[in-house]
C-alpha cells in the first residue's frame, strides 16, 4: 500500500489522501479545512474555460487562492481545446501549480454543452483538449492531471483507452471515479476499472467513488494498487475523515472520535472564512449546507437543521452554532456516533 508523499514532476504532494473537486462545496475555505485535518491535496471547484465568464463573481471566487497552502490545483472545464489552453494559462497566472481537466462531471448543465463526462463520448476531442492544455502548461512547469469516469454508460466504459492516450499526451496523473456518467451518483462505484488502468499506467492513478471509511480506503488501495484515493461526499460535514483514514492506514486501529469542542472550533473557523469569501448575505445562505452536514447525525441535529434555515445574519448563525455545540458538549466529550430517533431528542 503506497504511503508518504507523492511527486508530480517537481511538485510534491503531502500525502495520498485527496479532496475531490465538488461544485459549490470545495471552495477555498473548505479546501483549507480539509488540508488542515489531514488531506494532502485539494482540487478546486471547476473553473469555466469561457473567457466571457472569467470576470463573473462566481469565477473570481473560484479563482481566489488567498492564503491557501500550495501546491494550488485548479480544475478547468470546457469543450474547445484553444479555450481550455487559455483557461489553463489564466489560472496559472492566478497561482495554479497543477491544472486538472474535468472529464468527470455528470451534471446535465455541464454535459449538455459536451463538457465534463460528455467528453468521454468523443475521444478525439477529449485528446485534443488534453494535448492543448499540456502544451499550455509545459512552459510553466505545471503538471496536468485528468479526472474522468469509467465511461459514458455501461456499454461504453472507455476510461482505459482515454487513460492510455492521455498518458501518452503528457498527463501526469489520472483520477477515475468508479461510475459511468449514466449512473450519476447512484448505485455503487466499482474499482475494477481503476485497477485495470493502474496495471497499465506508468503515472500515478487515483481512485475515487464511495470511499467513505478507513476500511473502505484500505480496501480500495489494496484492490486497485492505486497511488492515492480521492474523497468527495464523505468529507461533507466530516472533514476530519482524512486524519481518520491516515491513522487507520498507519496503525490498523481507529482514531478516537474528535472532541466536540474541536469540531465546534473547526466549524466556526470555517464559517468565518466562508463569510469572508462570500460576504454577509450570500455567505449565510451558502453556509447552511455546511452546517447541516456537520450536525446531520448528531443528537438534536435534525431539529437544529430545520431551525438554521430560518436564521439570518452571520452573528446569529454563529451564535446558534456555538449554542448547539455547547449543549452537545455538556452531554458528550467526544463526537457521538450517528443518533437514532430517540437520541435525536437528547440535548436538543
Amino acid at each position: 500500500m503506497p504511503t508518504g508523499r507523492l511527486r508530480l514532476g517537481a511538485i510534491e504532494i503531502a500525502n495520498r489522501l485527496f479532496v475531490a473537486p465538488m461544485a459549490g462545496v470545495t471552495d477555498r475555505p473548505f479546501r483549507k479545512l480539509c488540508r488542515r485535518l489531514g488531506a494532502g491535496h485539494a482540487v478546486s471547484e471547476m473553473v469555466t474555460s469561457r473567457r466571457e465568464l472569467w470576470d463573473s463573481l462566481k469565477t473570481s471566487r473560484r479563482a481566489d487562492h488567498a492564503g491557501e497552502p500550495g501546491p494550488i490545483a485548479v480544475q478547468i472545464a470546457g469543450v474547445d481545446p484553444a479555450e481550455m489552453a487559455d483557461a489553463a494559462r489564466y489560472n496559472i497566472d492566478r497561482g495554479a501549480r497543477i491544472v486538472d481537466i474535468n472529464m468527470g462531471c455528470p451534471a446535465k448543465k455541464v454535459c449538455s454543452r459536451w463538457a465534463g463526462s460528455a467528453l468521454m463520448q468523443d475521444e478525439r476531442l477529449a485528446l485534443a483538449i488534453v494535448e492543448a492544455v499540456v502544451a499550455a502548461c509545459a512552459p510553466h512547469g505545471v503538471p496536468v492531471t485528468l479526472k474522468m469516469r469509467t465511461g459514458w454508460c455501461a456499454q461504453a466504459r472507455n476510461a482505459p483507452a482515454i487513460a492510455r492516450a492521455a498518458e501518452d499526451a503528457g498527463v501526469a496523473m489520472l483520477t477515475v471515479h468508479g461510475r459511468t456518467r449514466e449512473m450519476g451518483y447512484g448505485g455503487h462505484a466499482e474499482h475494477d476499472t481503476v485497477a485495470a488502468i493502474k496495471a497499465a499506467a506508468r503515472i500515478p492513478v487515483v481512485a475515487n467513488g464511495d470511499i467513505d471509511s478507513p476500511e473502505r480506503a484500505r480496501e480500495v488501495f489494496e484492490r486497485t494498487g492505486c497511488d492515492a484515493v480521492m474523497i468527495g461526499r464523505a468529507a461533507q460535514g466530516r472533514p476530519w475523515i482524512f486524519g481518520e483514514i491516515a491513522h487507520f492506514l498507519e496503525h490498523g486501529t481507529h482514531a478516537p472520535a474528535p472532541a466536540v469542542r474541536d469540531v465546534q472550533g473547526w466549524l466556526v473557523e470555517h464559517l468565518h472564512e466562508h463569510y469572508g469569501l462570500y460576504g454577509e448575505s450570500t455567505g449565510v445562505r451558502s453556509a447552511r449546507k455546511h452546517i447541516g452536514w456537520a450536525v446531520r447525525t448528531l443528537p438534536g441535529g435534525d431539529a437544529f437543521r430545520a431551525r438554521m434555515n430560518a436564521i439570518e445574519g452571520s452573528a446569529a448563525q454563529l451564535a446558534a452554532v456555538n449554542d448547539f455545540f455547547a449543549r452537545l458538549a455538556d452531554c458528550h466529550e467526544r463526537l457521538p456516533a450517528a443518533a437514532n430517533e430517540d437520541q435525536q431528542r437528547l440535548c436538543a
